[in-house]
């Protein structure tokens, strides 16, 4: 599988953030979002891609989550603390620090680490998102040296770990990796791999931007999960649709210390209470329907693939075949302009958007797009999903 594998809709965070080049292809973005606005059935809707009215709506829940009488934030406390203070309950960490980005939040998580270990080395997959989509900041910034553990498009095994050539004071593990198609390990894997750190002495870091959806997968709560790292962060708006920012969790010194260089690399924001907010109603509104959103996920991507077997398209591939979590991609044998155009004529057509999401080249004659299953997704039977599939080939 291609490195470009999961790269559809970005380099940016979130599908309709990509940088396009080219006068159609940005007409084609423009054409896909006003596609997405208008369109009666789609499978997500990411509450970024709202207006800012739309935005402004999600506070009006606010109160359920939060006591809008108490006084507003001022260089954290008050609500960050209460955020915070959730998050490390929910990981089973004992203490967690907001940050304004995910970017920030590691590499001062893994500066820490290599503080405490003696080692600037980061031991990660090549698809990891500090490698692909960070533009060299552990090194350029934080002096960080990151060693490829594999490229392989899944997570590193234990050999692997166990027998790599170099040393390294901490290994990071993005769960699910999202540009190998969002796939998580078993949970012997996974265990075995943190072991296999631990041998070598190394501590072990989560890049868990979309933990939250991994329960599912591995059949175990959330604490659970991330007891096996010394420290994770999560993402704040991938998952539970927040205006953004992210939290580190850990042992409390680190988080302390964590909190000094959030300082230092210009973290500490005067007020932060609307982003806060939006995260606390997150939490309530968002995770607990994220298993019901995995497993919908893997009743549209049945349902995809027996519609393009329907169709007579001579090769398709869902992967995950059976996803993993309630984001996936799907693989097809055309030009990737080809299917980006028939996906936006399709919404604009019928206004219903299977494909929301941009298409990318995976190799000669091969497109590559992610899926996101949300709540608009629960509206969709098998049945839908066939149908779309059947209007989408028809204007291929």
């Amino acid at each position: 599988m291609s490195d470009r594998a999961g790269q559809a809709g970005r380099p940016d965070e979130e599908p309709g953030g990509e940088h396009v080049g080219g006068h159609g292809k940005d007409e084609r973005r423009l054409r896909r979002r006003a596609a997405l606005r208008g369109a009666e059935r789609v499978l997500a809707r990411p509450g970024f891609l709202g207006s800012i009215g739309q935005r402004l709506a999600l506070l009006d829940e606010a109160r359920e989550s939060y006591d809008l009488d108490e006084p507003s934030d001022i260089y954290g406390g008050g609500i960050v603390e209460t955020l915070e203070e959730r998050v490390a309950w929910l990981l089973g960490k004992e203490a967690a620090a907001f940050f304004p980005t995910g970017t920030m939040a590691q590499q001062v998580a893994l500066r820490c680490w290599a503080g405490r270990t003696g080692s600037p080395s980061v031991a990660l997959h090549a698809l990891g998102h500090p490698e692909v989509h960070e533009r060299n900041a552990f090194g350029m910034v934080s002096g960080l040296r990151p060693l490829r553990v594999t490229s392989e498009p899944r997570l590193p095994t234990a050999d692997e770990v166990r027998d790599f050539d170099e040393p390294f004071g901490t290994l990071m593990l993005e769960l699910p990796l999202r540009d190998a198609g969002f796939v998580l390990p078993t949970w012997e894997e996974l265990s075995a791999v943190v072991a296999a750190a631990r041998e070598r002495d190394a501590v072990v870091h989560f890049d868990g931007a979309r933990l939250w959806e991994s329960t599912t997968h591995f059949g175990r709560p959330l604490d659970e999960i991330a007891g096996l790292a010394d420290s994770v962060y999560v993402s704040l708006y991938k998952s539970l649709d927040g205006f953004g920012g992210a939290v580190l969790a850990g042992p409390r010194t680190l988080v302390e210390e964590a909190k000094a260089w959030r300082h230092r690399y210009g973290g500490a924001i005067f007020q932060q209470f609307p982003t806060v907010l939006s995260a606390l109603v997150g939490l309530d509104r968002e995770l607990p329907r994220l298993p019901e959103y995995v497993a919908h996920a893997r009743v549209v991507a049945a349902a995809l693939r027996e519609g393009f077997a329907a169709a007579g398209v001579p090769w398709a591939r869902v992967h995950p075949e059976v996803p993993h979590t309630n984001e996936f991609q799907v693989w097809l044998p055309y030009d990737h302009e080809v299917t980006a155009e028939a996906a936006v004529r399709q919404g604009e057509e019928t206004k219903t958007l299977l494909f929301a999401n941009e298409w990318a080249r995976g190799g000669p004659g091969l497109a590559v797009t992610e899926m996101f299953v949300r709540a608009a997704g629960l509206e969709w039977t098998a049945d839908d999903v066939k149908a779309a599939v059947t209007e989408f080939v028809a204007r291929l």
